[in-house]
């Protein structure tokens, strides 16, 4: 085993990080993000921005080491989002699926690994431990400042930032308008905090039966005028109202009156290009990009000369 993945460990361990994020993986992120191969000095360690693949691509070549691209996920969710909730590294705030998504290590951070193995480790240490509760609050509050405000029902709410979110206040503030007027959202998720809206009172008086495990679409609409009910999913990487998120729809409605509307809605035409044949038939899609336009999938109830 490296000297360097131990010492990478036992800064983990000094600074309070759970035995989990101790873990090879994590250590590896910690020498990536540092920019330390194996004959460096800790006095060398930088935070420049890094994507999840270059860290990846740091580890394989500096380390011998042979991590897959699919295992982005688990180096995010074992260690990143650790990192960043530990204070120990902040993201760029792009939405998660860009190309341009980097995390860095923070200034703090990178200042104690310069003094490791150093007369001034302990000092550096000390102090850190004694400031850390404010630099997550300080690194909390800055995340916070990067949210999206989404006015919903005429009261200011706010999405954490990434791409799915971005589509979903644009259903809102642009989809709902134009083909849903003057409707009520009743549920709508975040991608942190689960149900950032649901009105569960009106759901229920509608006929919905929800229980904890039921997977609500992405966005409900209620337009009273027409008693109708949209049912939108915001589709960026998967999910698409199939005919399997139909009948689960419908199962759970079962004893909604109101008029169903099922719609998927997507940023662009590439992306509704890769899912077009999983779409379900008589339902909807809705492309951002385009906004003003609707197609529906199954065209005889509209077929006609315009």
């Amino acid at each position: 085993m490296s000297d360097k993945i131990e010492e990478a460990r036992e800064f983990l361990k000094t600074v309070g990080m759970p035995k989990a994020q101790q873990s090879d993986i994590c250590c590896y992120v910690i020498l990536a993000m540092a920019g330390i191969k194996r004959d460096m000095s800790w006095s060398d360690a930088t935070n420049e921005w890094m994507r999840i693949h270059d860290i990846i691509q740091f580890v394989n070549v500096y380390y011998d080491m042979s991590y897959a691209e699919n295992s982005r996920e688990t180096f995010r969710k074992r260690a990143l989002h650790r990192f960043r909730t530990a204070a120990l590294a902040e993201d760029n705030g792009k939405a998660t699926n860009s190309p341009n998504y980097q995390y860095r290590l923070t200034e703090e951070t990178v200042q104690i690994l310069r003094t490791m193995q150093t007369p001034a480790w302990e000092a550096s240490i000390k102090r850190f431990l004694s400031e850390h509760e404010t630099l997550i609050d300080m690194y909390t509050s800055k995340k916070k400042a990067m949210m999206m405000p989404v006015n919903i029902n005429s009261k200011d709410f706010k999405f954490s930032v990434g791409e799915h979110n971005e589509l979903q206040k644009v259903i809102i503030e642009e989809f709902a308008p134009r083909f849903a007027p003057n409707s009520e959202c009743l549920y709508v998720g975040d991608t942190i905090k689960k149900d950032l809206v649901k009105n569960t009172d009106k759901l229920k008086a509608l006929g919905f039966e929800i229980t904890l495990h039921d997977k609500m679409p992405d966005v409900v609409l209620y337009r009273e005028d027409r008693n109708w009910i949209y049912f939108v999913e915001a589709v960026t990487s998967v999910g698409p109202m199939d005919q399997k998120r139909i009948l689960e729809i419908t199962e759970m409605t079962k004893d909604v009156t109101a008029g169903k509307i099922f719609v998927t809605a997507f940023w662009d035409f590439k992306t509704y290009k890769k899912f077009a044949g999983e779409i379900a038939w008589e339902t909807e899609v809705w492309i951002a990009e385009k906004p003003e336009h609707m197609i529906h999938l199954n065209g005889d109830r509209f077929m006609g000369p315009r």
